[in-house]
């Protein structure tokens, strides 16, 4: 059930967040600030005592709203007219030495069967935590409240985009796409020792590790996902690879149809830029029935290889393999499984190192429309 709106009366005469309470319209609730306890709170009287909510229980979590129910005490359950819900996120609770004291922090919703649904995307983000902590309140005639004490303050973590988020990046991203340009290698640059303790420590083999935390926030797979980064990008005049690269001047090159071909599932990840005007998106090539694969069918939207606005493998009658990518795109694609060196080349690059075009744990631009949707950033 969704918290119910509540009107403008909600606010006391001497409130000090009523001016903005006033333009609030958003779903089910109102904002106010909590200075702590009852009798520090500006227009809420005191008065026979409310029952104070227990045992706080939170479920349905998503990226951006979650249920709330308590047990409390029946006999004055008659008398309870709103619930003020204090919600902080875990990691400012005591950082913000400045916050002025009018910064709206409590949620006011009237009083309705539990369990309710709080949702916003404007004051929830994805995969962040939260502490809450409830108040049961009767408002008075004169427009005072008296309420309980706070409950116990309890903590949970929001969860990441789910699949329906991430097919509204991934129509965002097909928006932009552009014209589809033909390529035939993939390719990984790094520095000189990568590749080395490749051949040295790892039998020759490139390995899967954890994507960093770059893109959008709610992303499913940072921080969980095992795999190798690629690019296939190419210049539109000449056909092939840049020579120049944020990563390192050694590149590894193999063949397009070595990691992308009949036997692989493509899946769309993530959408996002980086406060320019370079847009990217994150795309996961996994061989079937692999751990890899296992992992992304349960979180991400699949793409048809032969037919899809950012990355294609197309068989022809003969058997060839034909590849495309996405002209206005910089596509980042993570191969789930491990890759030997032997399968491929690797030669040093004359162009230059650009570390300014690094996506190392970069952060998404919250402001940016063309590539947010209204979630949590």
């Amino acid at each position: 059930m969704e918290v119910p709106r509540v009107g403008h009366s909600v606010s006391s005469p001497t409130s000090p967040c009523e001016d903005m309470m006033k333009n609030l319209s958003l779903d089910a609730i109102q904002l106010c600030d909590r200075e702590g306890n009852k009798s520090q709170d500006s227009g809420i009287a005191e008065m026979e005592e409310l029952p104070v909510p227990q045992h706080i229980k939170i479920s349905n979590i998503t990226c951006d709203s979650f249920k709330i129910c308590w047990d409390m005490d029946s006999r004055a359950k008659e008398r309870i007219t709103h619930y003020f819900i204090d919600l902080n996120k875990k990691e400012n609770k005591n950082a913000n030495k400045f916050k002025h004291k009018d910064v709206p922090t409590k949620l006011v919703a009237k009083a309705v069967p539990l369990p309710m649904t709080v949702r916003g995307h404007w004051f929830l983000s994805p995969r962040t935590e939260y502490t809450v902590a409830v108040q049961t309140a009767s408002k008075q005639g004169d427009g005072d409240y008296a309420v309980s004490d706070w409950s116990e303050i309890v903590e949970f973590c929001t969860a990441d985009y789910s699949t329906v988020h991430l097919t509204q990046l991934l129509e965002k991203a097909e928006a932009i796409a552009g014209r589809m340009l033909c390529f035939s290698v993939f390719y990984r640059n790094q520095h000189k020792e990568y590749f080395d303790h490749a051949r040295e420590a790892q039998n020759n083999k490139m390995l899967p590790s954890v994507k960093d935390n770059s893109g959008s926030h709610g992303s499913p797979i940072s921080g969980k996902l095992e795999g190798i980064f690629f690019s296939c990008n190419t210049e539109f005049n000449t056909g092939k690879p840049p020579q120049d690269s944020p990563y390192g001047r050694y590149r590894f090159q193999v063949p397009a149809e070595v990691l992308f071909n009949p036997g692989t599932n493509l899946y769309f990840a993530d959408f996002y830029c980086m406060y320019t005007a370079y847009h990217y998106v994150i795309l996961v090539l996994a061989p079937r029935g692999s751990p890899g694969d296992d992992f992304c069918k349960q979180r991400l939207p699949l793409l048809d290889i032969a037919d899809n606005r950012f990355l294609t493998c197309v068989q022809d009658e003969d058997g060839r393999l034909t590849f495309r990518h996405a002209q206005d795109l910089i596509l980042e694609v993570i191969y789930t499984d491990p890759v030997d060196l032997s399968l491929g080349t690797v030669a040093e690059i004359s162009g230059h190192q650009l570390m300014s075009l690094s996506t190392v744990n970069a952060k998404k631009d919250p402001s940016c429309k063309t590539c947010n949707i209204s979630v949590g950033r």
